[in-house]
């Protein structure tokens, strides 16, 4: 099995790369999907949240209103590590139980918005980062999302530079570009991916060799 985190800023594009991947055959492991069932409505996950912000960010029908507890992290980065230290040991414990259960050689995508800010690149076998330009990010969030240029902004802010991204990159795809490329991109990455997971189960049954015996040097 081979464990790839994917990330990437706000807008760059993330879901359309990690739909290709599942497409082309990855098992994916969601964690904005999983962080949406561990704070559903009955579940420990969502009675620490309404604890720490106050049943104000609750919607009427008892979920929770992300909209407005968005709104209230994205501008306080005190508030968004409360939120992150609630929720990252939850989603956590559930990716790791989805991943023990893939196929031994597997391409498991854990896809994972904030993988630089929580500095969990060292958890993954590879990093994929989807890189887009500033402005790119900003006029998806804005266009496409329907959000203001204000929060948007925000958003993009509370996250990690684009520079900090690209340091822990070991693949970037770049989606600065028009869909057809961008499948081509990923379609490489991904052969690449399911080339490395064949030859994981492999190397782990692979017989070790012994070591040849060391030879004096010529100095001694």
């Amino acid at each position: 099995m081979l464990s790839v985190g994917l990330t990437g800023g706000i807008g760059a594009g993330k879901s359309e790369v990690s739909r290709l991947l599942v497409e082309y055959g990855a098992v994916l492991i969601d964690a904005d999907r999983i962080a949406r069932e561990v704070v559903a409505p009955g579940t420990p996950g969502l009675a620490a949240v309404v604890e720490a912000f106050g049943p104000d960010v609750l919607a009427p029908d008892g979920s929770l209103d992300r909209p407005k507890l968005g709104a209230i992290v994205f501008a306080d980065p005190e508030k968004l590590a409360v939120l992150n230290s609630i929720v990252h040991p939850l989603v956590g414990a559930r990716s790791r139980a989805l991943e023990t259960a893939a196929a031994e050689d597997a391409v498991v995508v854990h896809d994972v918005p904030l993988l630089t800010e929580n500095g969990l690149a060292p958890l993954y076998d590879v990093v994929v980062v989807v890189d887009a330009a500033p402005e790119t990010q900003l006029d998806r969030l804005v266009r496409l999302r329907g959000m203001t240029e204000e929060d948007a902004r925000a958003r993009m802010a509370a996250q990690a530079t684009r520079e900090k991204r690209l340091e822990i990159a070991d693949i970037v795809i770049d989606n600065d570009v028009p869909l057809e490329r961008l499948r081509q991109r990923v379609r490489d990455v991904w052969d690449d991916l399911a080339r490395r997971a064949r030859r994981a189960p492999e190397q782990r049954s692979a017989p070790e060799q012994p070591s040849a015996p060391e030879q004096p040097s010529a100095q001694e």
